[in-house]
């Protein structure tokens, strides 16, 4: 089965040169993956000429003209209503005309959000998108949604999120009933606000394998595989990461580089230091699944490099193959007939 994935080339911080590097990298991963690369055609094709591999690869990836760009710090509602002929658009437009069956970009998260949920619309049953990604952790990684696609989210929506999350978590990591953990102030029941305490119970009626409440904490100890929380406290926990993350390189550095002793202490740790620095680069989890939508689109960080790119193309190409869009589909179409056939007994 081919896989096809269309990459908003032009969208990001770097743009053409970092997304076609990525995408290259990404055909030489994965042979039954292809590549249609969207934005300005002679740009696109430019870099293309500068890899050599681009050459043996050509029957694997197309490019189709795209002739405006997302800014970065664009309104999501300017970039809806007049720039239809985006990089960004028009990679999401062939997901909807199943010309493709996912979309990248590292375009502006909002615009992204906005287009994708205008041009694909909701799956049926769910009230709305949430943006799930990886978090580094002691044990390897977990899961976590929302990440700031809403805010004041009813427990509803929660167990929404923690249904889309579960299924993507178990086809897209290979794990049978993923654990599942509800982000709040304390482990014990009685903390927490009203909604959170309501969540907290229409998760334990449902088929998830829910195990209760977590602490911020739990999150890096890796204690579940997927943490759910709404996206105001979900996205303030990934900055925090990101910022823990960029800190501690910041020390480390500061410490190794004193004086001539710390450099050769430094020189002699570089193994260990490389580790620990992979061990908590964000760009190693690069790629956000914007779950709930008719379609696969994955956001890749704004400031991504090839490397970290690449992984946003893992992840399209992962959930593609484990056609995450028809099993969340259907599990959601299950869940509301449950609720009707509740409804009419009682």
């Amino acid at each position: 089965m081919t896989i096809r994935v269309s990459i908003d080339a032009s969208g990001g911080d770097h743009g053409i040169p970092v997304t076609i590097t990525a995408g290259l990298k990404a055909l030489g991963a994965f042979q039954d993956l292809h590549l249609n690369f969207v934005g300005d055609e002679s740009a696109i094709q430019a870099e293309l000429d500068k890899h050599p591999s681009s050459q043996k690869l050509s029957n694997r990836f197309g490019i189709t003209h795209a002739s405006e760009v997302v800014a970065m710090n664009e309104s999501p509602s300017i970039a809806l209503r007049k720039k239809k002929d985006s990089s960004m658009r028009v990679a999401i437009n062939l997901v909807k005309d199943k010309t493709v069956d996912a979309c990248v970009s590292a375009g502006n998260t909002g615009a992204l959000m906005a287009i994708s949920r205008f041009v694909l619309k909701t799956i049926k049953g769910i009230d709305r998108p949430a943006i799930m990604g990886r978090m580094p952790t002691m044990t390897g990684h977990a899961h976590m949604l929302d990440l700031g696609a809403n805010v004041d989210s009813k427990p509803e929506a929660l167990v929404e999120f923690a249904v889309m999350g579960s299924i993507a978590v178990e086809h897209t990591e290979d794990i049978t009933a993923p654990s599942v953990g509800l982000l709040n102030i304390g482990e014990e029941e009685m903390k927490g606000n009203d909604s959170i305490k309501k969540t907290a119970e229409l998760l334990k009626a449902s088929n998830l394998n829910y195990v209760g409440f977590i602490e911020g904490d739990d999150i890096y100890k890796g204690t579940v595989d997927l943490v759910v929380c709404d996206g105001f406290e979900g996205n303030i926990a990934l900055k925090a990461s990101e910022g823990i993350a960029a800190m501690m390189g910041h020390y480390l550095k500061q410490a190794f580089t004193k004086n001539i002793f710390t450099k050769i202490v430094a020189l002699i740790a570089t193994p260990v230091l490389k580790d620990f620095k992979s061990s908590l680069d964000p760009g190693k989890y690069n790629g956000a699944s914007l779950l709930g939508l008719r379609g696969i689109v994955v956001k890749s960080h704004g400031g991504a490099n090839a490397d970290s790119f690449f992984q946003a193309i893992k992840e399209a190409y992962l959930e593609a193959h484990a056609k995450i869009i028809e099993k969340i589909t259907t599990q959601v179409s299950l869940e509301l007939e449950n609720q009707q056939s509740k409804g009419d007994n009682e």
